[in-house]
């Protein structure tokens, strides 16, 4: 997605011995998007608002868009210490995170792993535990376009979801979607898109500021996950949003934005 003036450049970096592609745009201090398991969406209405106050960085994982794959990297923990490196060479320390799904498990591995590279972080609908209620959903059971779709509550109350989600995508956002589940199952076949041992070194997290957004109606991640996630951090927030599936950056746009910028902001 474009803006009528684009406010945001993409562009490949050398880090940690690999082409990395990053989306950059804004103003301020740094705030590093973590991407979902079908990669970055495009620069979106939420990108735009947070991009008023803060220079966006978000880099694509290894194997996704065009960031070259690391074979050696084969689960979320080598993803993790991956991006520790990478982090270090682009200068990004103590900055605010935003995990989104499977980039809100990756976030919450490097956190666990360093605690002090993020000075806040934002879990929103993150993968990674395994929930106590519920299960998360196969995303290989179904094409990359159900997926989406069911990550909705109500994808007609989402103006962009059209856009994340074409009626006819094009071959090459197929590909690119396609390239992506490949490299999530790669990374958290088994288990599935959890790691069983997290929960018990979220405490590392115990000095981190962290909120968690969650869905009421994710279908993708179970709202108990997010509540584990809150009880395993110490001090963490849980935000329930109403009404919402997997995506409130897009499905809840306002109120994502209101509690985010709120919790970056306070002192």
């Amino acid at each position: 997605m474009t803006t009528s003036s684009q406010t945001w450049t993409t562009s490949s970096v050398q880090a940690a011995g690999a082409k990395v592609q990053i989306v950059k745009g804004g103003q301020g201090e740094p705030l590093l998007i973590f991407h979902d398991e079908l990669g970055h969406p495009g620069w979106l209405r939420y990108h735009e608002a947070l991009s008023e106050s803060y220079t966006l960085h978000i880099p694509s994982h290894s194997g996704f868009g065009e960031s070259e794959r690391q074979e050696w990297i084969m689960n979320m923990r080598d993803m993790a210490g991956w991006y520790l490196d990478v982090l270090d060479e682009l200068g990004l320390d103590r900055v605010n995170a935003i995990g989104f799904s499977l980039g809100g498990w990756l976030a919450a591995e490097i956190a666990t792993m360093c605690p002090h590279v993020f000075k806040k972080l934002v879990l929103v609908g993150a993968a990674g535990v395994r929930p106590p209620v519920g299960e998360i959903f196969d995303m290989f059971l179904v094409m990359a376009k159900e997926f989406i779709t069911k990550g909705f509550a109500d994808p007609s109350s989402a103006p962009e979801f059209a856009e994340i989600c074409p009626e006819e995508p094009s071959p090459e956002l197929v590909e690119a979607w396609e390239v992506a589940r490949e490299e999530a199952c790669r990374l958290s076949w088994k288990p599935y898109m959890h790691y069983p041992g997290l929960p018990n070194l979220l405490r590392r997290l115990k000095g981190l500021p962290t909120l968690i957004i969650w869905g009421k109606d994710d279908a993708i991640v179970p709202l108990s996950a997010g509540q584990l996630y809150q009880e395993s951090i110490p001090g963490s927030k849980l935000v329930v949003l109403d009404n919402c599936g997997h995506h409130p950056e897009i499905e809840k746009t306002d109120e994502f934005l209101r509690v985010v910028q709120q919790f970056l902001s306070a002192a």
